[in-house]
């Protein structure tokens, strides 16, 4: 089982880095067409609260799942289950530097789940990481 857990983690990375390099491409082709203009300003890094939402809808969301119970796609094969961003008990318990942490450093880092993997390439980019505490903090109570 644990075999899985790392072969799905894997693969889940290696979609959103796709899916991140991909939108990297986009921004190095300037186009007059506005189809161009509008996917390169939405992938640009000017916009830390729209960055963090794609990286949540094409990273977290797989565990996690869209409405943030801990129900994604990937939540089946996983032991312990993902952290439900919901629950209004946790969210007044944790702190916003132990989400950074571990959304930097992956659970392992916070004394969770080996299975949330670390997410070093955002260390550059503080203000996404900021965004990301305030989607996961957005579902408080829902």
């Amino acid at each position: 089982m644990s075999k899985l857990v790392t072969a799905f983690v894997a693969g889940a990375i290696a979609c959103s880095a796709l899916a991140i390099g991909c939108s990297k491409s986009e921004n190095k082709t300037e186009s007059s067409s506005s189809t161009a203009a509008t996917t390169t300003a939405a992938a640009t890094p000017d916009d830390p609260a729209a960055e963090a939402k794609k990286y949540f809808d094409t990273t977290c969301v797989v565990c996690h799942g869209k409405d943030g119970k801990g129900d994604g796609p990937g939540a089946a094969a996983l032991n312990p289950k993902p952290r439900n961003y919901t629950d209004v008990k946790w969210q007044e318990e944790v702190k916003d530097e132990e989400l950074r942490k571990a959304i930097l450093e992956g659970g392992a880092a916070v004394g969770k789940s080996a299975a949330m993997p670390p997410n070093p390439q955002l260390k550059s980019k503080p203000k996404v990481v900021d965004e990301l505490v305030k989607i996961v903090r957005g579902f408080k109570g829902k």
